[in-house]
């Protein structure tokens, strides 16, 4: 290993501003109609996307359907003649967790069925529990003290700060504009802020988990919450700690607004309201380890087999559905890209590798420990020899929309050529290269350590009002062409890549990481 100091790190400059020649880049053609034929006329996306999803079901980090997925990922890439496929481990997790059955109703005062999920890494009920609901709104520790002694063998109705369903005159689904498109294109990045002097950190006391401890002390029996969704939508999250120490909370299940919000009106108006429920979730204990699956198609240039260009997507998902949109698609996708690559019968000069992460939703933990095991350690920025190795990583996880263009991440230097190999898809509406970063999900374990890492735009159809952390991110959100044109790009990306003669130009290295914990989903 090797230590880069801070002032080295300010100090250094582009690995390369640009390639050598004085051509202009452009892409090898007869490459690309042979990514295309694949990829539109012998497309296996659809197929690897139901098996995913369909057959495993959800892929909460830890569950037994992850596990499961993980063995179907190892055996299909061998089915199609990758080479060194392996499931393999990158850390501990902490506990596992996955549901096995969840029945919610209300029962007076009339009978109504209710739409919920129970939140990830709270227990069930342990049988059938039916009780009188009481409303409660915390909005800071002093407002427990007014539930003191009231909650004991209730099910308490957490009341959001605003839940009203208005009409939306906005469509669910929507594709990225030209207009926002050209602006993407002109888009330049901003100023680095001056650092502030620090000043001393307060106290800060997470609201949340003093709820979830005072229900727990007060007795009550299971906690209603949520209200985010609408028209059944429900959107999910962990609701306790899949630390081996985790203090106990209560059973709680989340809630689409309407059902939520009838309950609140009609305690609001005195009203005495009746719930049963019957939950019931598996903590698995025996193994804490995780992993990523890998793939290689080794590369055939002497002088450059050993360097990598690398492609995936992360294969966790949320509990309450099969996880289709995030980020089903985005593994076969990766997957198709990888297929595509190996059924045409290109031989790549570098080896081309493809990585299946877990523990994305958790704060990227799967592609974090993959690269410090393999490449560096972003909080110390020592890089291992093979982080010189790394041409680029590319991305996808923004859900199941066409690929309109790609992020350069900061890097300039890339502008002309990746505007070239995008110039085959303008038909299909690929064009746009912007200048602008992204973060929240895996390319970002890669850009913390100095190794080009890049998530593609893509359309967003109903990823953000309807499928994203849901109930309704099921197969049936995914459409055939998009994923067909957005792996044939991927695959184009990658292939070129691992044809130059020449690693992608890089940034200058990445100062140490002011904030170890930085992840937005």
């Amino acid at each position: 290993m090797k230590k880069i100091s801070s002032l080295l790190l300010i100090g250094v400059v582009f690995f390369c501003l640009s390639f050598k020649g004085d051509k202009a880049p452009k892409a090898d053609m007869h490459a690309v109609e042979t990514i295309k034929n694949e990829g539109y006329n012998n497309s296996k996306v659809m197929e690897t996307l139901f098996e995913l999803t369909d057959e495993n079901g959800p892929r909460l980090t830890g569950s037994t359907g992850m596990k499961n997925a993980e063995k179907w990922a190892a055996e299909r890439l061998k089915s199609w003649g990758l080479a060194n496929v392996k499931i393999e481990p990158w850390g501990g997790f902490g506990k596992g967790w996955e549901i096995n059955k969840c029945y919610v109703a209300m029962t007076a005062p009339y009978y109504q069925q209710l739409i919920a999920v129970p939140r990830a890494w709270t227990p069930g009920t342990n049988g059938l529990v039916k009780a009188t609901t009481i409303l409660v709104r915390i909005d800071s520790v002093d407002d427990m003290a007014k539930y003191i002694g009231k909650l004991k063998n209730k099910i308490v109705v957490l009341s959001p700060a605003n839940i009203e369903a208005k009409p939306n005159f906005k469509p669910d689904a929507s594709r990225v504009d030209d207009t926002d498109l050209r602006k993407m294109a002109t888009d330049t990045l901003p100023a680095v802020a001056a650092p502030k002097p620090k000043t001393p950190a307060k106290p800060v006391i997470n609201l949340r988990r003093a709820i979830d401890s005072f229900l727990y002390q007060e007795g009550a029996t299971a906690v209603l919450s949520g209200g985010r969704g609408t028209m059944g939508t429900v959107f999910t999250s962990n609701g306790a700690s899949r630390a081996w120490n985790a203090k106990p909370v209560v059973p709680e299940v989340e809630m689409g607004m309407e059902h939520l919000a009838r309950i609140i009106r009609l305690l609001k108006a005195g009203k005495d309201v009746e719930v049963e429920m019957d939950t019931k979730t598996t903590f698995l204990m025996t193994d804490s380890m995780e992993n990523n699956v890998v793939a290689e198609i080794p590369g055939t240039d002497p002088k450059l087999k050993d360097e990598l260009v690398m492609l995936g997507g992360h294969m966790d998902s949320w509990h309450a559905a099969t996880g289709a949109t995030d980020n089903g698609v985005g593994v076969a996708m990766a997957m198709e890209a990888i297929r595509i690559l190996k059924a045409t019968g290109f031989k790549p000069r570098r080896t081309i590798r493809i990585v299946l992460w877990s523990g994305e939703e958790q704060g990227l933990l799967g592609s974090r420990g993959y690269v410090k095991n393999h490449f560096g350690d972003r909080l110390t920025m020592e890089l291992k020899p093979d982080q010189e190795k790394v041409s680029a990583y590319y991305n996808l996880d923004n859900g199941g929309g066409k690929i309109r263009g790609i992020y350069l991440q900061g890097n300039e230097a890339l502008r002309d050529l990746f505007q070239a190999w995008l110039q085959p898809f303008a038909d299909s509406g690929a064009t746009t290269v912007t200048i602008k970063n992204t973060g929240s999900t895996d390319h970002i374990s890669f850009d913390e350590v100095g190794i080009p890492g890049f998530q593609f735009i893509q359309d967003g159809l109903d990823y953000g009002t309807r499928t994203h952390h849901t109930n309704m991110d099921s197969y049936d959100r995914a459409s055939a062409s998009d994923l067909k044109q957005a792996s044939v790009i991927l695959a184009s990306f990658v292939y070129h890549t691992a044809m130059l003669d020449e690693k992608l130009p890089r940034k200058p290295l990445p100062v140490v990481n002011p904030a170890p914990d930085s992840y937005r989903r």
